[in-house]
């Protein structure tokens, strides 16, 4: 789907995903180098004004996109351990095929459990990625325009 929408999704999501970037950046500190997973276009790689690095599997939001975008799998993420002091996800879990999986890649890479992940209020999806976080990490939830954002603690 999102090959099909590439080239118009800047336009098509890029406001909304901003406002869910700006209660993001409300809530935790941004501290650099940043990972941004299923990245996009890379709207929310380039945000913060930090070092950062967008990983998504769309070669063709990849080529819509700018900055330090790499192609490549939330399930199996091409980083060191350890390698992050922030980890954020905009809106693209509800995508991903082993959600678990990629929990546990975010858990590996990130320095400090410095994460946020937005997550789609309207997928069926919902209360199983809840029962995932609550399996692997404390969080809270803050309401986020169609999403939820949850904040690993």
């Amino acid at each position: 789907m999102y090959n099909n929408i590439a080239k118009s999704y800047n336009e098509l999501h890029g406001e909304e995903q901003i406002k869910k970037l700006d209660i993001i950046k409300k809530n935790i500190k941004i501290i650099s180098p940043l990972l941004d997973v299923g990245c996009g276009t890379g709207i929310s790689t380039n945000y913060f004004n930090v070092e950062s690095v967008g990983v998504d599997n769309s070669k063709e939001m990849l080529k819509y996109g700018s900055g330090n975008l790499i192609y490549g799998n939330a399930e199996k993420l091409p980083f060191e351990d350890k390698t992050f002091n922030t980890v954020i996800s905009v809106t693209s879990f509800h995508n991903f095929k082993n959600m678990e999986k990629a929990l546990l890649e975010i858990k590996r890479v990130s320095k400090n459990n410095s994460i946020a992940i937005t997550f789609l209020k309207k997928s069926r999806k919902l209360n199983y990625f809840r029962k995932l976080l609550k399996k692997h990490f404390n969080f809270k939830e803050i309401d986020c325009y169609n999403d939820i954002l949850f904040l690993i603690l």
